[in-house]
């Protein structure tokens, strides 16, 4: 998976977490993904889930950031290929939130449909795609425009989603 990473962060079963600085994966509870290097330090992304919050965590010298304000519940984080943008999957309000990860200021959120609950990027990373298990749906979202486009149809509650290489 070109230089990708997935861990088990023990302790950490309540948040999902994602790493700048290899390749984009889906990130859940007590996983971490990795994306190319933004700068001479990785930063890991933790989903404060039951809060409003992201935190950036400096990872060459273990210390938080600043929490990045997102929306409502976030589940699942999801970096692009080039580590310019983290996507944040939030539950409560039907969104996903960019992220710059190069100043770690959210962009404006974008609905996607209820009860959103995991990301992935596609390889190329024009695409991410949110499971809704609210609605049985998938909604991919233009990483260009970070428009949302038409929901997708795909079961009775999507909790998980990946994608090929």
């Amino acid at each position: 998976m070109n230089g990708a990473r997935r861990a088990a962060l023990p302790g950490l079963a309540a948040v999902a977490v994602a790493v700048a600085s290899g390749v984009a994966m889906a990130a859940g509870p007590a996983t971490a993904a990795t994306a190319p290097p933004r700068g001479p330090a990785e930063t890991a992304y933790i989903a404060d889930a039951g809060s409003v919050t992201v935190t950036p965590i400096n990872t060459a010298t273990n210390k938080a950031e600043h929490a990045i304000r997102v929306g409502g519940d976030p589940q699942a984080i999801a970096i692009t290929p080039n580590g310019k943008t983290a996507y944040v999957v939030n539950h409560g309000p039907g969104t996903v939130t960019p992220i710059n990860t190069a100043s770690n200021r959210a962009e404006p959120s974008i609905k996607v449909g209820p009860g959103p609950r995991a990301i992935a990027i596609t390889p190329n990373g024009k695409t991410a795609c949110v499971a809704n298990s609210g609605s049985g749906t998938v909604t991919p979202i233009s990483t260009a425009t970070n428009k949302a486009g038409a929901a997708i149809k795909a079961g009775a509650s999507p909790w998980a989603i990946a994608i090929t290489p």
